[in-house]
């Protein structure tokens, strides 16, 4: 035979053991699947245990960091929403408090700023007042002259958006040495410093303490989930003993043997992961509208689950879901593994 015919032969003969190896790994990989469904499914009380467990754990996860985005954007747009009102004596003209205006911008800390004059809150105030006819009557009655009285008694205001709303010294600085400052603001009026200033920072210890609260939480319920499968598995393992020590007799490799339990880890671990979600966007939709009520933000996290993005939330607690169960069950069949090794 030539060595043309001879390598041709071999060749083909690779082929066909390649072929051979692909089509055992793929019936074998199928086996793995179907075993561990059915193991699942005979072991459903046990399984439901460590699924519900895990559940807990996820939604847990789940509510530890809406809680602290939901939390910290709500502290953040309270801060945005933050101005510093300058009040200057009434009848202050437009061109000094533009001048004020003009000091105030060139703080650093200083974002933007506006200003009214006396006639301009005035205005200001029959528009927050529009609904109450009586008082809006009143003062457009010509023979009382109220707007002359109202004008005489508003002050003009300087309205200040700064970028950090906990360091203002520059603006006390300004106002306290600035001798536009001292001889036109209203001595009557303190400039509001601290408005909202405890309510932003009782949102932004609740966020630490959602954060860190959870975290623990989170960390206790893994555990739990971990030994609750981990002791699952095992008493898998435990039951069908003989069934694995006649597949080790006939030749199963550690990884057929393993795959099963595996496969059920991961299956109640995908169960798990859309239970939760679906525990987690139900709660959310119910607490939304009431959580919007009280000026909590929940307009990024109400955003998501409203887009295309969903599905990554979806996928996430699956695929951590399937991790824990996997972890898990790694370690249970390790343990069996080696103790009957010895």
């Amino acid at each position: 035979m030539s060595d043309s015919a001879q390598k041709k032969i071999t060749k083909k003969h690779l082929k066909t053991l390649t072929k051979n190896g692909r089509t055992k790994k793929l019936r074998n990989a199928s086996r793995v699947v179907k075993y561990g469904t059915i193991n699942f499914g005979r072991n459903i009380w046990l399984s439901t245990a460590a699924t519900l467990v895990m559940t807990l754990t996820l939604i847990v996860l789940s509510v530890t960091l809406v809680a602290t985005v939901v939390l910290s954007e709500t502290a953040d747009a309270m801060r945005d929403r933050i101005d510093i009102t300058l009040f200057f004596k009434p009848g202050t003209g437009l061109e000094v408090l533009n001048e004020a205006k003009d000091a105030a911008l060139a703080l650093e800390n200083v974002k933007s700023a506006e200003v009214r004059t006396s006639e301009e809150e005035y205005e200001n105030f029959l528009k927050e007042n529009a609904d109450n006819s009586l008082l809006i009557e009143t003062l457009e009655d010509p023979d009382m002259d109220m707007r002359s009285t109202m004008i005489s008694t508003m002050q003009g205001t300087l309205r200040l958006k700064v970028h950090d709303p906990d360091n203002l010294d520059s603006i006390k600085t300004l106002v306290a040495s600035n001798i536009l400052f001292v001889k036109n603001l209203d001595p009557n009026e303190e400039p509001t410093y601290d408005v909202n200033r405890n309510e932003i920072a009782t949102i932004t210890r609740w966020a630490r303490i959602a954060k860190t609260g959870g975290l623990i939480l989170s960390v206790v319920f893994l555990v739990i989930s971990v030994l609750v499968i981990f002791n699952t598995i095992r008493m898998a393992i435990f039951s069908r003993r003989e069934e694995i020590y006649m597949m080790k007799l006939v030749g199963a490799d550690r990884a057929f043997i393993r795959g099963p339990f595996l496969v059920e880890a991961q299956l109640s671990g995908v169960v798990s992961g859309l239970l939760s979600f679906g525990l987690f966007y139900g709660g959310f939709r119910f607490l939304e509208p009431r959580l919007s009520r009280y000026g909590i933000n929940v307009a990024t996290i109400s955003d998501i689950l409203d887009s295309n993005r969903i599905i990554y939330i979806v996928l996430a607690m699956v695929l951590a879901g399937m991790l824990i169960g996997t972890l898990s069950a790694r370690l249970a069949v390790h343990k069996y593994m080696r103790n009957t090794a010895k």
